[in-house]
């Protein structure tokens, strides 16, 4: 008789995929309208789909674990963290010897180790030093994401591929399904952004809890926990000392500067309690992360991405909930898309004279109330108009600078183009996606357009 403690045998290949097969090839009540059943329906999609999976920590691990169990073959993840010793209670593809190596290198490996025919194409950077052409490969982008900077920023991308047509309604060979996952605690979301028909992440933002701000008297003179120390050292201690060098959160050498100032503080004062997750907690706004809330979360995140794709059942409408606290509770809530959205309608309105020139252009955008956005980079069809970085771009777009708009656009009398840069949320300077319709003022068919002055 086997001990109870050897570890059965892996399953064979066609045990691992033989409910995922007999899900994919029968038909049903709750299908999609479009789903065809078939028993080649997971090669296909194991063939075809690209789908983009931002974040590798405790959710992200989860995310790709699943993802190359249902089926997807073709996975790229981004992450521009490092392992550390503190992950490795919740994320579970990472090991002791793994401490210090690229989170998105680790989880590939591991997932390919484990999961025969899949490939995952890891990327160790921030998801701002992309390109928008990468993202727009994708059939699906899911997030794994503890930072609402950056869901924002994603979800701008996403949404700046949607176009619409001559009656303001999406074209949906340009919509690009998100789905997002996110835990706090025993808590939990898991929801489908339809880009142009479900509410976009900038939609319905407002179910983001204000983060906890402390006053200034307290943290400068009566600190009495580790957060005060912590806050004390980011927002008074770095500008007295880094006079006009912005902190950068995702910079190792800014969050230990912060660690030893908070301890040094917090030994002033006679408070326990600093550590260095604790400081990238508070910075960051991080919420710990327990284990058997990612693994729930991203099981809801990857069948909604199976869905998409297959049809193989209607997808969740449109954001589900989880709370694990007392008992278990999960709740679907249907929001409703707001049709003002800067980020996922038909994009921001700017008339131009055929004479203003790039410059002119951006500069309208830090002092429009709508965008404030300093710092612009312009692209147009994929073509860079004007770039602010790196240097080597800058020096090849900046002669487009004092040419006129209407002429960098090939003379039409209205087009779609992009902007990023820095611009204002939560008092917080962020990296900010923004898509604009530009119309010409005097030209053919701009009246036809329902445009508003803003120069």
């Amino acid at each position: 008789m086997a001990s109870p403690d050897a570890a059965a045998p892996p399953p064979t290949e066609p045990e691992r995929w033989k409910d995922l097969d007999m899900l994919l090839s029968r038909p049903g009540n709750l299908v999609h309208s479009t789903f065809d059943p078939s028993p080649g329906l997971r090669d296909l999609i194991g063939s075809f789909v690209e789908v983009l999976v931002v974040g590798a920590g405790g959710l992200g691990c989860e995310l790709l674990k699943d993802l190359a169990l249902s089926g997807f073959k073709n996975l790229h993840v981004i992450d521009m963290d490092t392992i550390d010793v503190s992950n490795l209670n919740r994320q579970f593809l990472f090991r002791i010897q793994d401490v210090g190596k690229p989170k998105a290198e680790v989880a590939a490996k591991r997932v390919m180790e484990r999961v025969s025919g899949v490939n995952i194409v890891p990327h160790f950077c921030r998801i701002e030093d992309k390109e928008l052409e990468f993202y727009k490969q994708f059939q699906i982008i899911v997030l794994g994401l503890d930072s609402i900077e950056a869901r924002s920023y994603i979800n701008s991308v996403a949404c700046g591929f949607l176009e619409y047509d001559a009656d303001d309604k999406p074209v949906q060979e340009t919509v690009k399904p998100m789905v997002d996952g996110g835990t706090e605690g025993f808590k939990g979301h898991a929801r489908v952004i339809m880009p142009g028909t479900t509410p976009c992440f900038e939609c319905n933002i407002w179910l983001f809890p204000p983060q906890v701000k402390f006053p200034l008297c307290t943290l400068a003179e009566t600190p009495r926990t580790a957060a005060h120390c912590i806050e004390y050292a980011h927002l008074i201690k770095w500008d007295e000392v880094h006079s006009g060098k912005p902190f950068d959160a995702d910079d190792a050498e800014h969050m230990q500067w912060i660690y030893s100032e908070a301890l040094k503080r917090a030994e002033l004062f006679g408070i326990s309690g600093v550590t260095y997750s604790l400081t990238q907690g508070v910075v960051k706004n991080i919420i710990p992360a327990i284990a058997s809330t990612n693994a729930i979360i991203s099981a809801a995140c990857a069948l909604e991405a199976l869905k998409l794709v297959s049809g193989c059942s209607r997808s969740v409408s449109n954001y589900l909930t989880y709370n694990g606290l007392e008992g278990t509770h999960i709740k679907v809530t249907e929001f409703v898309r707001d049709t003002d959205c800067l980020v996922c309608g038909p994009g921001t309105l700017i008339e131009l004279d055929t004479s203003s020139t790039l410059s002119e252009f951006i500069k309208m955008l830090e002092e429009h109330p709508k965008l404030l956005m300093a710092k612009a980079s312009v692209t147009h069809e994929g073509n860079n108009l004007y770039m602010q970085s790196p240097e080597v771009l800058e020096q090849m777009t900046r002669q487009n600078l004092s040419i006129p708009m209407f002429d960098l656009l090939k003379g039409t009398s209205f087009a779609t183009v992009h902007v990023s840069g820095m611009a204002e949320s939560n008092g917080k300077k962020v990296s900010s996606l923004r898509k604009l319709r530009v119309a010409f003022k005097g030209v053919e068919e701009a009246s036809k357009m329902d445009t508003t002055e803003s120069s």
